[in-house]
């Protein structure tokens, strides 16, 4: 059993014992310190927007965060099965003081999760999220009376309105995409990608639509990340049906995957690449990904005219960094698309618009989109060391070392080098070190990686 508790929200297995699993004392626990914290922020509202993912768990722990957040005296906007950003979208487009999505992401079945949002629809912040662990720790919340309950009230519109919104968005066009007469298939891993995805397709013009994996039972078919390794099924019928695209999302529809017509992953790396391509393509603007993701977006930005900024790891992170910079196009190398002309949140329902707009104007194959864009490999490795080894110590005596070639210290330590990258960030949990590094070719990142461990390790020997 695990429990994880973030400034983000609360992630566990479900069952087992209070504190150690997503027992629903801790659902309780966590949507009433969620509340409390809202209500001493302060909102003329008075309305939670609640969503679910389809996981086997969903429905459970939806009911207890209604329930707890109604017997706090919030009213309580259920918009059902539904998909992290269309919670995100939700709640400003109601003027709601905050929503909880109830998904794990990409996490297997017996994991289930509530992930907190702020009036504008965004993930709440460091100092935020500490606030309200703190109220979680100490139970330091209080119930309403009975006549001060709130309500409860469902509204199943909003994904059908999602799909609106992406339809008039600048950069989206439905009359290119149909001419393309585009055939797709889709891998919804039977969760509510099934049930949105098929439908916005059809939207935007798309008449030829499959989907493997789309109902929504939660009994995911295969690992649920949308990693190559996970997607034999889907590989396999792309290069069998005869297909332009495949079209992949995770459990809550936030992250954003593709599938080449011969069967190759286009790399979810490369999801933001091609839909910033075709943004910036219709006017210069700033970028931004976190440290972690592929040099090819900075590329990209620079052909444009454009700066790259890199975030710390974390979508909270990236945000942050898009406002400071007036970002037009940013996100995570996860596959994760975040749109500001949208909103300030990863969302696969706008990067599939952008995307087949793009390969519509374009008129070539999804392989040779991706062929014509700068090629690198990342490379993800860790190396454990004793408990009471000085991490910090240890991952400033590596920026000193590499001083000369571009260093940035701001999640962990980033090495630029002229051609590749090494990037390196401890755990908070245990004593290792996360080593990312990319370089183009697989050979060459995992030979860069490998140089790098053996200098961590003299010095750690030291």
């Amino acid at each position: 059993m695990a429990l994880i508790k973030s400034i983000s929200g609360i992630r566990g297995t479900i069952g087992g014992k209070p504190g150690e699993g997503l027992s629903p004392i801790d659902v309780v626990t966590f949507a009433a310190a969620y509340g409390t914290w809202l209500k001493r922020v302060g909102n003329p509202s008075n309305t939670i927007v609640l969503g679910r993912d389809a996981r086997i768990s969903g429905s459970m722990v939806s009911s207890l965060v209604a329930n707890t957040l109604i017997g706090l005296g919030w009213d309580v906007l259920d918009i059902g099965l539904s998909t992290t950003p269309t919670v995100e979208l939700a709640v400003p487009w109601t003027h709601a003081a905050g929503g909880i999505i109830i998904t794990a992401s990409h996490n297997p079945a017996q994991w289930n999760a509530l992930k907190l949002l702020n009036h504008l629809g965004e993930f709440i912040s460091d100092a935020d999220g500490k606030d309200l662990l703190a109220i979680a720790d100490h139970q330091d919340f209080s119930f309403a009376e009975v006549h001060d309950l709130g309500e409860y009230k469902e509204d199943h519109s909003f994904l059908d309105q999602h799909i609106q919104h992406v339809l008039g968005l600048r950069g989206v066009h439905v009359d290119q995409i149909s001419k393309a007469n585009f055939r797709v298939l889709v891998d919804a891993v039977n969760s509510t990608g099934g049930i949105v995805v098929p439908d916005l397709l059809r939207a935007l013009g798309v008449n030829h639509v499959d989907v493997i994996y789309g109902e929504p039972t939660g009994h995911f078919a295969h690992n649920p990340e949308p990693l190559p390794e996970n997607l034999g099924v889907m590989i396999s019928k792309m290069k069998e049906g005869n297909y332009d695209l495949g079209i992949v999302v995770d459990p809550d529809v936030d992250r954003l995957c593709f599938i080449s017509e011969d069967g190759t992953p286009f790399g979810e790396e490369y999801t933001l690449v091609a839909i910033a391509d075709y943004i910036l393509s219709l006017g210069t603007g700033n970028t931004v990904s976190n440290l972690s993701s592929t040099r090819a977006l900075r590329d990209v930005t620079e052909k444009h005219g454009g700066s790259y900024f890199a975030a710390a790891v974390g979508e909270v992170n990236v945000v942050n960094q898009m406002k400071a910079h007036q970002a037009v196009i940013g996100g995570e190398g996860n596959g994760g698309v975040i749109f500001p002309e949208s909103h300030y949140g990863r969302d696969a329902l706008v990067g599939i618009g952008l995307f087949l707009t793009y390969l519509a104007q374009k008129g070539i194959k999804t392989s040779e989109l991706r062929a014509s864009f700068p090629s690198y490999v990342i490379s993800k490795n860790k190396i454990e060391l004793s408990a009471n080894l000085n991490v910090d110590l240890i991952l400033s005596t590596v920026a000193e070392k590499y001083k000369d070639q571009q260093v940035n210290t701001i999640d962990g330590v980033k090495i630029d080098f002229p051609d590749r990258w090494i990037h390196l960030r401890k755990s908070n949990t245990e004593p290792i070190i996360r080593i990312y590094a990319e370089a183009p070719s697989e050979e060459e990142a995992n030979t860069l990686a490998q140089q790098i461990i053996q200098v961590i390790e003299e010095i750690a020997s030291k």
